[in-house]
C-alpha cells in the first residue's frame, strides 16, 4: 500500500510529468499499437534508470550527480533516483524518435495532414536512430538548465552535480551522456521491433496530421521548459533555448513543406 501511496504522490507532485506522459502514451499506440507502446516505455525507463543508477555512482554517462532526497516521503523513489525522473525520458526519447522519423520518412501531405509512407527499413535505421538520440540530446540542453534551478519554480531542487558546469551550470559530459542513453534506447528499440515485426504486425491507427503529433509533443515540452525559463527571469538561458527551438522548428516546417527532402527518392 505504501508503493501506491507513493506512487499517487508522485502524480500529485509532478503533474505536469503525467499530463505529457499521457500525450505520449496516446500518440505512441495511435502509431504503433499498445503493446509496443509498452514495450517502448519499460525499455527506456529501464535504460534510463541504469544510466541513472551509474551515474550517481561513479559518474557514467553523465557525469558525478546525485538527486536530493527531499521529496522520499512525499514520491516514489527507485534506491536513490526519483521514480519520475527516469520515466520522463520515456516520452521524451519516444517524440525525438518521432522528430526523426518526419526527418528521414518520405511523407505523404494533403495540406496539412501530414502522413508517413512506412518503410520498416528507415523506421530502424542508423540514421534514424543517431539523428533521434541527436533531438533527445538537444530537448536536454533546453531543459537541464531549468530543471537544475527548479528551486526557484514548483520543480524544486532535485539534484546537484558535484562540480559546476560549462552551459548554465550544467556539465558537457550530461549532454553526451544523452546523446549516448538515447542512441541506446532507440536502437535497443528498433533492433527488439525488427523482431517483433513478423510476430506482431504494427496497429497502427491511421488519423489526419498523424506525422505532426510526435513532433507537436515534442515542441510542446520545449515551449513548456522556455515558458518557465522566462517565468523566473533567466533571460540569457531562455534566449539560448529559444534560439534552438526555433532552429529545430525551422527544419520541422522546411520538411513539411518540401516532403521528399532526406529521402532516398
Amino acid at each position: 500500500m505504501e508503493i501506491f501511496s507513493l506512487l499517487w504522490g508522485t502524480v500529485l507532485l509532478r503533474p505536469y510529468v503525467f499530463v505529457f506522459l499521457a500525450f505520449y502514451l496516446t500518440i505512441a499506440i495511435i502509431n504503433m499499437g499498445l503493446a509496443r507502446s509498452l514495450i517502448f516505455t519499460v525499455l527506456a525507463y529501464s535504460i534510463a534508470f541504469l544510466s541513472e543508477y551509474s551515474s550517481t555512482r561513479n559518474g557514467f554517462p553523465y557525469g558525478f550527480y546525485s538527486y536530493i532526497d527531499t521529496t522520499r516521503t512525499q514520491e516514489l523513489w527507485i534506491t536513490n533516483v526519483p521514480f519520475m525522473d527516469s520515466l520522463s525520458y520515456s516520452f521524451l526519447s519516444y517524440i525525438s524518435y518521432t522528430v526523426s522519423l518526419l526527418f528521414w520518412s518520405s511523407l505523404n501531405k494533403t495540406g496539412w495532414d501530414v502522413r508517413l509512407q512506412e518503410n520498416p527499413s528507415i523506421q530502424s535505421s542508423l540514421r534514424v536512430v543517431f539523428t533521434g538520440a541527436f533531438f533527445f540530446m538537444m530537448m536536454d540542453v533546453i531543459i537541464d538548465p531549468v530543471a537544475f534551478l527548479g528551486d526557484r519554480w514548483f520543480l524544486g531542487k532535485i539534484y546537484t552535480y558535484q562540480e559546476e558546469g560549462e552551459y548554465f551550470n550544467i556539465p558537457l559530459t550530461n549532454f553526451a551522456g544523452w546523446f549516448l542513453v538515447g542512441t541506446a534506447i532507440l536502437s535497443s528499440f528498433c533492433w527488439l521491433n525488427r523482431k517483433l515485426e513478423g510476430k506482431f504486425p504494427f496497429a497502427r491507427r491511421e488519423i489526419p496530421c498523424q506525422a505532426l503529433l510526435g513532433p507537436g509533443l515534442y515542441l510542446g515540452v520545449l515551449i513548456f521548459n522556455l515558458a518557465v525559463t522566462f517565468y523566473i527571469g533567466e533571460f540569457l538561458m531562455g534566449l539560448s533555448g529559444t534560439l534552438i527551438f526555433l532552429g529545430i522548428l525551422a527544419l520541422m516546417l522546411y520538411k513539411i513543406r518540401n516532403p521528399d527532402w532526406l529521402t532516398d527518392r
